[in-house]
């Protein structure tokens, strides 16, 4: 689940840092009945301020209903979904940066010894991260223990868990096999 806006990755002009923070600010440009539309970014090297293009010349009448109230209320809920849009993204030639800007909400088990325990992990936003690091994060396990279980054959999944991912998915995590005595 998403804390905060994702940092976009970009090189400035002013100052060549990479890094830029979305504030949920627009800027939105009327040419007789076309629209233009921006989300304005910050520099975090020097504050100097980008624009990251939604619309260019769009129709008035092709536009949603509520969508430019959004856009004139500086909506932060539409700074993220619009940040998340692969088109906007290559359009821009950005990147996005989940790195602090999201969180694992999880029951919590104590059972991962005793019981087969089958997950599914949805994710609130399309933030890519690597499953391992997940399950290891909810489960309070280090990544190596994870990567064991894997290896062991006690943590099983359709997805590769070692790749990135930003859809949902499941994983069964067995407990280990009963020792004879």
């Amino acid at each position: 689940m998403p804390t905060c806006l994702p940092t976009v990755l970009r090189r400035c002009h002013a100052c060549a840092s990479g890094r830029f923070r979305a504030n949920g600010k627009f800027r939105v440009n009327a040419h007789h009945k076309l629209l233009d539309a921006w989300l304005l970014v910050l520099c975090t090297g020097c504050g100097d301020t980008a624009k990251l293009t939604v619309w260019e010349r769009m129709n008035v009448r092709s536009v949603r209903p509520g969508l430019l109230d959004r856009m004139h209320d500086n909506d932060l809920g539409l700074a993220a979904e619009l940040l998340q849009e692969p088109a906007l993204q290559r359009r821009n030639r950005v990147a996005l940066d989940w790195t602090g800007a999201w969180r694992l909400d999880t029951g919590g088990s104590d059972r991962l010894d005793r019981e087969v325990l089958d997950v599914s992990v949805h994710f609130a936003a399309r933030i890519p991260v690597r499953p391992v690091r997940l399950v290891a994060e909810g489960c309070g396990l280090t990544r190596a223990e994870v990567e064991r279980l894997v290896a062991d054959g006690r943590l099983v999944s359709a997805v590769r868990l070692n790749a990135k991912l930003s859809d949902d998915f499941t994983f069964t995590l067995k407990p280990p096999p009963e020792e004879a005595g």
